[in-house]
């Protein structure tokens, strides 16, 4: 797969793709059978049969500072910083000319800035120095890019390669260990049970639906449960409704 092919695909290929998945290992025990867990995702898929990431981007080097610019800020906050940057500097030798000041002036509404500028910059002259300008395809290699980890390499190997991954960000691990579906103390062990149990049809797309899911319906001061199209299946004990909400395809994302 070349990197002007990858970063088109919508979904992954087949034969030679990159394997995401984790090598066995002993699971905690969930409370949820196969058949349910993959009605779960069924009724996700209905709702957004095809769900995108909110952060806005207009290719791979794109994608990569905002993501990495969204740890710890809100996806709407990133946005309304990086239209500007975007607009001035959409390759890592246009951020360079652009320097490490000015950056620092277009995001500072984001917070940690400082900080996230100096790993734009530092990520830039990476990209410029070791990769001849391009966003390398592998997780291995994305998570040598300052500023860049495992969540990030994962939305970014997904969103612009099309290799089927699992970003846990703050709405997946809640959802993992709130509903009992994907226990972990960490993202990584959260990623690791959701990947030993989210059925192969559904995975490419799943980090969306979790992670959408998470950020409009079971929402992390108060789930909203008489919204949920997986209210009867659901065996978290925070849960208030038992009714599942209408299973109807939701309106387009604007994004």
């Amino acid at each position: 797969m070349t990197r002007a092919s990858a970063a088109t695909a919508k979904k992954p290929a087949h034969g030679g793709a990159v394997s995401v998945r984790k090598p066995p290992a002993r699971r905690a025990k969930i409370p949820y059978s196969p058949d349910e867990i993959r009605e779960i995702f069924r009724r996700l898929s209905i709702q957004r049969p095809e769900p995108k990431g909110e952060l806005e981007h207009v290719n791979p080097f794109t994608l990569v500072v905002a993501v990495a610019l969204s740890a710890q800020a809100t996806d709407a906050g990133v946005n309304r910083a990086t239209r500007a940057l975007f607009a001035l500097a959409d390759t890592p030798e246009k951020m360079l000319a652009l320097g490490e000041e000015r950056v620092r002036d277009l995001i500072k509404t984001i917070g940690l800035y400082r900080n996230k500028a100096k790993n734009v910059i530092a990520l830039s002259q990476k990209l410029v120095d070791e990769f001849g300008g391009e966003v390398p395809l592998s997780r291995e290699e994305l998570v040598t890019l300052p500023g860049v980890g495992r969540k990030t390499a994962n939305v970014v190997m997904s969103m612009a390669f099309g290799i089927p991954t699992l970003a846990v960000d703050t709405h997946v691990f809640r959802i993992g260990n709130r509903l009992r579906i994907a226990p972990g103390k960490t993202p990584d062990e959260v990623e690791a049970a959701f990947l030993r149990i989210i059925p192969d049809d559904y995975l490419f797309h799943a980090h969306h639906w979790l992670i959408l899911h998470g950020r409009y319906c079971c929402k992390a001061r108060k789930p909203d449960c008489e919204r949920c199209v997986i209210a009867d299946l659901c065996k978290s004990p925070e849960k208030t409704c038992d009714v599942p909400a209408a299973l109807v395809e939701l309106p387009a994302q604007v994004v």
